[in-house]
């Protein structure tokens, strides 16, 4: 019989205490990998919506709430900026380009967005069947959008003011679905995206709007770089919620947003600054758990010693008669030496198995999150190498004192 398999033996010769080994073991490398999975994957996904987007600009208010609401779309605006002030700052020399974003309902649940056609390309989204939101009251949706509520083309949705089902109806204009969207795995995969000008038909109350249409056709105005055309009416009377600008040059990021706050009702917000001091906010708690870990890591490196120094002690007539029959000194370290590592990668399996089913439960349940529980980061590999040199640190001192027992002295006392 070889040393592993005579380790693994011994390990389970005493269950309750390789069990109790394992599970401190377990629990402490499952809360440090549930941490690094958590937050790894926070900052994919932020970096994933972000992307394409170096600066949003939106009323006044917190930069933190206009990122959130923006771009991830999981808060409510700071309030609406006049399309008048969008377009006069697109003028800048700085802004490249600049999408336009009208929030305030939604359907169902899943937010309503008023853009142009250069979000979704943002996106890098395509179309799995129909058209894009070329025209008034239409609508193209998210593939989740579609699966989740049973819609096909050619639906009518109704929007209701707000995020929740119970917000005021719209009813009297409703949009229809011209086209649905291929999975993305980003945020546009849970919208319902619609033309600027459909926003604004919904709360505007138009009654008027068909008799005009043809005589406002000769006034309209190309915003080029917000990539929409609107009346002279429109860009004198109407709103957007915010823009999410692209920078043409390195030196806009300096010179931009101090020029954007330096507007009374307008407020500049940096996705990387913002979700920065987001993950500072969220920090502490962070770090507080992985305290936590590394506490209960400790607590079971000492189990494991414990372990073993007993094991030592039940086990020294055993030990010796290997010694008699031509087991070296060295072996029998070994022999030690192995069965904590061998504890120690239990439990550390252990440990990443329920780190990464608790991850995967996680996810599914969060239907705006597209990933399982096989994701990885590299930072597991160090987790995995620091276990092993706890299991082995834990281990060296029992493997030494059977290293230096005296046969003699033991088999004359059995």
């Amino acid at each position: 019989m070889n040393l592993f398999s005579l380790s693994i033996k011994n390990v389970f010769a005493k269950p309750l205490s390789s069990l109790l080994s394992i599970l401190l073991f377990g629990f402490g490398v499952a809360i440090i990998v549930s941490i690094l999975l958590t937050s790894s994957f926070l900052k994919n996904e932020i970096s994933k919506n972000a992307q394409g987007i170096d600066l949003v600009v939106g009323a006044k208010g917190s930069p933190l709430q206009i990122i959130l609401a923006s771009i991830f779309h999981i808060d409510f605006p700071t309030g609406n900026i006049s399309l008048e002030d969008a377009e006069n700052l697109t003028k800048n020399r700085f802004i490249q380009s600049a999408i336009p974003i009208s929030l305030g309902d939604s359907h169902k649940g899943y937010r309503i967005v008023g853009t142009s056609s250069a979000y979704p390309d943002l996106y890098k989204a395509m179309l799995a069947e129909g058209d894009w939101f070329s025209s008034e009251m239409t609508a193209t949706i998210g593939a989740t959008v579609a699966k989740n509520l049973g819609i096909s083309l050619g639906d009518e949705l109704e929007s209701a003011h707000g995020l929740s089902e119970g917000g005021e109806a719209h009813d009297e204009h409703p949009f229809i679905v011209t086209g649905i969207m291929k999975p993305t795995g980003s945020v546009v995969d849970q919208l319902i995206l619609v033309s600027i000008q459909s926003v604004w038909e919904v709360h505007g109350g138009h009654e008027e709007h068909d008799h005009e249409e043809d005589s406002d056709m000769h006034d309209m105005v190309e915003l080029k770089k917000l990539g929409i055309s609107v009346t002279k009416e429109q860009l004198a009377d109407e709103d957007i919620t915010s823009m999410l600008v692209k920078y043409r040059s390195p030196m806009a990021a300096v010179q931009l947003p101090r020029i954007v706050n330096g507007t009374s009702n307008l407020q500049a917000a940096s996705p990387p600054y913002e979700t920065a001091r987001l993950f500072n906010i969220i920090g502490v708690g962070v770090d507080v758990v992985n305290v936590l870990g590394l506490i209960i890591i400790t607590l079971s490196a000492t189990s494991v010693f414990i372990a073993l120094i007993n094991s030592l002690k039940e086990r020294k007539y055993e030990l010796a008669i290997m010694r008699s029959m031509g087991a070296s000194q060295f072996k029998i370290f070994l022999l030690i030496l192995t069965e904590g590592i061998v504890l120690t990668i239990i439990g550390s399996l252990c440990g990443f198995g329920l780190a990464h089913l608790g991850f995967g439960v996680l996810v599914n349940s969060m239907e705006q999150i597209q990933t399982s529980g096989l994701f990885f980061v590299e930072d597991e590999y160090y987790v995995m190498l620091g276990s092993l040199a706890v299991g082995i640190f834990a281990s060296i001192i029992p493997a030494f004192l059977a290293y230096k027992s005296d046969i003699s002295e033991t088999l004359s006392k059995a």
